[in-house]
């Protein structure tokens, strides 16, 4: 039989600056619905990527001194790493600058242009950088943003729109016909009640304010808006072309079972989404699941606030699929949950190391101690089995009803009801005291093969959620995953397989005021080098006497690639009496560079200097500054400061050798 298509999409991640844990909950959430949807046999495509226009990433690229491609390259990069850390199964990894997203976008904006759904005025209004988003003075929130909060500005600029207003009934009408369109149902009654019923303003799909975008082909003082531009990605990544030349994953795929994305961005998707497919004449998907947020305990993360974590960060602490565990089941359906040190500690040792890690332990240990390892079926079956053989039969079917709901939370909870059954049934029948007594060998052998079988099966359910313990857990006790439909089965375990003679420890325990200590040890240890990095750039006082160095050999100083340099843009930094933050033209690039020669030289003198460039040394943080390299000064017994020049005119790039 062909399997059924299932086609789930994440939002993509936008590329201004390292996705935080917050961040990464959804594509983990999504990682395991699309595997549990494997489970139940179906075929899934899952796309996820990154979302690399607009004027922030403009902004930000010109602040680093490289060119806004190079920028969301490196920030894709570490996007795409850390996807790729918590085990996601991604099918498809789009980026918004890929050639062929970039012509479908441009195709989609000239139709819509000629059909009269885009037209070309003028807007004026309250504009929010950080959302790429325009409000009424109405829409403001305290006087800011009613997204992020932010601060907005006053902005008028000659635009294209999109006419919202002439889909807005269509809208309303489909979403009531279709009650699982929008999912939570709060979040529906949200998007009615606040935008759909009061009536929608056209939407703005250009901007002439910056270049960083997908040109309209027809206005080249155009550029595509970036949400035109991200929101096409669900289509174009599948292949999707306008003039009937699709790909065959779009005809299969399309449209889309499920957008999982988080609940701030639920207008752009729910509203101006259906709206763009209506106007193209293209069917809408069946699914939008607005999640809440990942959150501390102040708060919504944010750099600002200092509250971020890092998936890699928490990932070295505690292991993947701790980390994915956490998430995924500390999330309620609709309220958002909150992470910290202390309940990440908490959980583990709770949940994983006591319930899951101390039952598989236990069960091995006592197979390989009374039996050798080897686990046998007796038969020998007491009215305490039953239960535990019932509640084996009965959690998949548990488990697929909340996955068919979207309750991620509660389907792992379900599955740990089963492990704490486990132990319970261990506490009930003794084992320990069965093994005194030779009589009752039989029924010991029953007893622990019960408690593999019941294990087998939660562990080929715990799969979609914690892949590697899953695998691990199936791998010691020599048992193959299960299959949904298997599980409908009690007693597919084969009698007489041997487990491994030495269990694998899944979870150690933690101790919390250790974790701690070692939390602020790494962030002292990070402010030390950031501190040290600033005095090896000139920031400590002047040196008189230099102490000889170890001797390097040739190979060692052929390792070291120095170049002319010219600087082109040079400011002070923040926060820092003695830094000064250049943008260095080498060749082709350009590198940002801080030194410490505030002191020596103004930010203004040092713009059109050729200097001479280490070019080559590892990226370093220096009062939260990048420098991607260093400039060769000489320094005198008073510790005045002379930056090192060419004696002739040579090009910006010419190799020091």
């Amino acid at each position: 039989m062909e399997k059924k298509p299932y086609y789930l999409t994440t939002a993509i991640a936008y590329t201004s600056g390292k996705p935080h844990i917050g961040n990464t909950y959804e594509v983990v959430l999504a990682d395991s619905i699309v595997r549990f949807k494997r489970l139940q046999g179906y075929d899934v495509h899952f796309q996820t990527g990154t979302d690399e226009h607009g004027q922030k990433i403009e902004l930000k690229a010109a602040e680093a001194g490289i060119t806004p491609k190079e920028y969301v390259d490196t920030i894709a990069g570490q996007i795409k790493s850390i996807w790729d850390l918590m085990n996601t199964s991604y099918d498809k990894f789009i980026r918004t600058t890929d050639g062929e997203h970039e012509k479908q976008v441009q195709k989609i904006f000239k139709k819509l242009y000629e059909q009269g759904d885009i037209y070309k005025g003028h807007y004026e209004g309250m504009y929010c950088t950080p959302c790429e988003s325009f409000f009424t003075a109405s829409q403001l929130v305290d006087g800011k943003c009613p997204d992020c909060g932010r601060e907005c500005q006053p902005a008028k600029e000659e635009a294209y729109f999109l006419k919202l207003s002439k889909y807005t009934q269509r809208l309303i009408d489909h979403i009531n016909a279709h009650p699982e369109f929008i999912q939570p149902e709060s979040r529906k009654n949200e998007m009615m009640n606040n935008f759909l019923l009061p009536g929608l303003q056209d939407l703005c799909v250009s901007r002439t304010s910056f270049k960083w975008g997908i040109p309209v082909d027809f206005d080249d003082k155009h550029v595509v808006y970036v949400w035109l531009d991200a929101l096409s990605n669900y289509i174009t990544g599948l292949g999707f072309d306008l003039d009937g030349k699709s790909d065959e994953l779009y005809e299969k795929f399309w449209p889309a079972d499920l957008h999982l994305i988080g609940k701030d961005i639920l207008r752009f998707h729910t509203i101006y989404w259906p709206i763009m497919l209506m106007a193209l004449d293209l069917p809408l998907p069946k699914q939008i699941f607005g999640h809440p947020w990942l959150i501390q305990n102040d708060g919504k993360m944010s750099k600002s606030k200092g509250n971020v974590l890092y998936a890699d960060e928490l990932v070295d602490f505690f292991g993947v699929d701790a980390v994915r565990y956490f998430v995924l089941h500390e999330m309620p359906f609709d309220n958002d949950g909150v992470i910290s040190w202390e309940l990440l500690v908490e959980r583990l040792n709770s949940d994983l190391a006591n319930t899951l890690g101390n039952l598989v332990n236990r069960t091995i240990s006592m197979s390989n101690k009374y039996f050798g390892g080897i686990v046998t079926n007796a038969g020998v079956k007491e009215a305490v089995d039953e239960e535990l053989i019932q509640l084996t039969l009965e959690t998949p079917k548990k488990v697929v009803e909340k996955m068919n709901k979207l309750r991620v939370a509660d389907a792992i909870s379900e599955i740990f009801t089963l492990f704490k059954r486990c132990n319970k049934y261990i506490d009930e029948t003794m084992p320990w005291a069965l093994a005194k007594d030779e009589d009752k060998k039989t029924r010991l052998e029953t007893v622990l093969y019960h408690l593999v079988e019941s294990i087998a099966v939660g562990a080929s359910l715990l799969e979609p959620f914690m892949t590697e313990t899953a695998e691990k857990i199936l791998l010691q006790l020599n048992a193959k995953k299960r299959s949904l439909d298997e599980m409908d089965s009690y007693g597919l375990y084969v009698s007489g397989t041997k487990v491994v003679e030495k269990p694998e420890i899944l979870f150690a325990r933690l101790d919390l005021n250790e974790v701690l200590a070692k939390v602020e040890e790494k962030k002292n240890a990070e402010e030390a080098r950031a501190h040290k990095d600033e005095e090896a750039s000139g920031e400590s006082e002047a040196v008189i006497e230099i102490e000889p160095k170890e001797e390097i050999s040739y190979d060692d100083f052929m390792k070291m690639q120095f170049q002319v340099g010219e600087i082109i843009a040079c400011e002070e930094v923040k926060k820092s009496k003695k830094l000064l933050c250049s943008q260095v033209k080498i060749g082709n690039q350009v590198k940002q560079i801080v030194s410490g020669i505030k002191q020596h030289y103004s930010a203004e003198e040092m713009v059109g200097k050729k200097v001479m460039v280490l070019v080559n040394l590892k990226p370093a943080k220096l009062a939260g500054v990048v420098s991607e390299g260093m400039l060769l000064c000489a320094e005198d017994e008073n510790g005045s400061l002379a930056l090192m020049v060419p004696e002739k005119p040579m090009p910006a790039g010419a190799e020091i050798c």
